[in-house]
């Protein structure tokens, strides 16, 4: 800790304004005081002071406790604050080389961005793609015990702006990756499409002989509570040991840190907002669960389910990596009006995924212009909302006329997997019967005979029957 007078801080305000300004001026503090501060209601907190976000409001403190977390204090509630040292943060993590040992599997780990490789900007309240992968070495020097890992920075961004040319670039380097005799490679990521990457990844890359592995965490790397260490020792493990040798996502199975789950890329969906267990196998069961620590019988993998594609140093990948942007994905509702088909059709889009109600069906009013759409050359195809469950657009008048239009039924292909591999198809040709034909044949799971028993499962909360088991068995 250092001590810097008050008056020499040219930072001491750096973001308030206001009433949040004239409340650090009146009590002697300032960004990176440590400071132990008192409500109005009695409350105390302890912790450093923090830069002010540029687009927030003049009326708080903010205060990173020493807990970790940040609060929001209301200037004008304090009653009494006191500077008892003052802390620069440096939010920088030291850059290493990974140490090497003959020994041990040797892993690549590409970086594209997201929480996983992320820093928080005090300056704009915003959270930041910012580490190198050689940086999430500094902080998770456990990486280290586990594999030989080379690092790649090949984009820097948030996962809601990977697009078909981070999709295209990643599959390539995945190739030279697996030309050049890694054991495995790890996909940093950010979780919010990270379904849809582990989706196109699937297709673009077939055959693989090694584990692919994307990996990412709900909480950055400054919360107490981020999951983001836990899952890339556990992704660079499963990538360096694992016998599964295809596109997965390593993220947490509860919401404790017991264990990480694998997903299969075509059959994975991320199901809540902050849930650090926010990810879900659908249709289908995850393939392993993988445990930092490992389980009785001396393994850190319980396979889960026995069909996949095993690691095979031997087999060639094939790699294609094309996708055709003018492709969509339409949530169909009541009231969904034709002009949208019309519209889009008109625009030159050449393929359409609809997430149809049920079984696979759209109101009538939609037929004449779907009609247009198809004859223009537009491929159309559904899937269902339901996300559980098959289109089975045979069983009533709706779905059989749906059929007659041309539209190609997708059994229980998630729609956003749907979406990826029209336009991996699309990318490939424009004739109708190859399309239909490699649409309609699964490649990696992505349709199967039939969904487990044991797999759609919603427990509904405030139920006296859901209460006693989750008590009996939640930990």
């Amino acid at each position: 800790m250092s001590t810097v007078p008050l008056q020499e801080r040219t930072d001491r305000f750096q973001g308030y304004r206001g009433a949040a300004r004239e409340a650090l001026d009146r009590f002697q503090i300032g960004v990176w005081s440590e400071v132990e501060l008192e409500n109005d209601q009695g409350s105390r907190f302890t912790g450093v002071i923090l830069p002010r976000s540029e687009t927030c409001d003049d009326l708080h403190v903010v205060v990173k406790l020493f807990t970790g977390y940040n609060v929001g204090i209301r200037s004008d509630r304090i009653v009494s604050a006191r500077e008892t040292g003052y802390r620069k943060a440096v939010y920088k993590i030291p850059e290493k080389e990974f140490p090497r040992d003959p020994k041990k599997k040797n892993v690549t780990l590409l970086g594209t961005g997201g929480t996983i490789a992320s820093r928080l900007d005090y300056r704009t309240g915003a959270v930041i793609p910012a580490f190198t992968p050689g940086e999430l070495y500094g902080a998770v020097p456990e990486l280290a015990d586990i594999a030989n890992l080379n690092t790649k920075k090949l984009f820097g961004v948030f996962s809601e702006n990977m697009g078909p040319e981070q999709y295209k670039a990643l599959a390539i380097a995945i190739g030279e990756e697996i030309e050049q005799g890694c054991d495995g490679i790890v996909v940093g990521h950010g979780t919010d499409t990270m379904s849809h990457t582990g989706a196109i990844l699937s297709f673009m890359v077939q055959n693989s002989p090694v584990p692919i592995v994307l990996v990412g965490s709900q909480r950055s790397s400054d919360r107490p509570s981020s999951d983001a260490a836990l899952n890339l020792m556990n992704a660079v493990r499963t990538a360096a040991e694992c016998d599964i040798a295809e596109v997965m996502l390593c993220m947490f199975g509860p919401t404790s840190d017991n264990y990480d789950l694998l997903h299969r890329g075509t059959r994975c969906r991320k199901m809540h907002s902050s849930y650090r267990s926010t990810f879900r196998t659908i249709g289908a069961t995850p393939l392993a669960m993988v445990s930092r620590h490992p389980w009785e019988d001396g393994s850190h993998f319980q396979y889960i389910s026995d069909e996949f594609l095993r690691r095979d140093r031997s087999r060639k990948p094939v790699i294609t990596p094309v996708f055709e942007e003018k492709v969509t994905i339409q949530y169909y509702y009541p009231n969904f009006n034709p002009d949208i088909i019309d519209a889009l059709s008109g625009c030159g889009y050449r393929g359409m995924i609809i997430a149809g109600t049920g079984l696979g069906h759209v109101n009538k009013p939609l037929y004449p212009a779907l009609k247009r759409a198809i004859q223009k050359g537009m491929t159309v195809a559904m899937s269902v909302q339901t996300l559980w469950g098959y289109a089975q657009m045979y069983v009533y008048d709706t779905g059989r006329d749906l059929l007659d239009l041309g539209i190609i039924p997708l059994d229980n292909m998630l729609p956003e997997t749907a979406y990826m591999k029209l336009g991996w198809v699309l990318g490939q040709t424009d004739d109708p019967a190859r399309i239909r034909a490699m649409m309609t044949t699964p490649i990696n799971h992505e349709i199967t005979p039939r969904e487990p028993h044991n797999g759609y499962l919603i427990l509904q909360g405030g139920l006296p029957e859901v209460d006693a088991f989750v008590q009996k068995h939640w930990k």
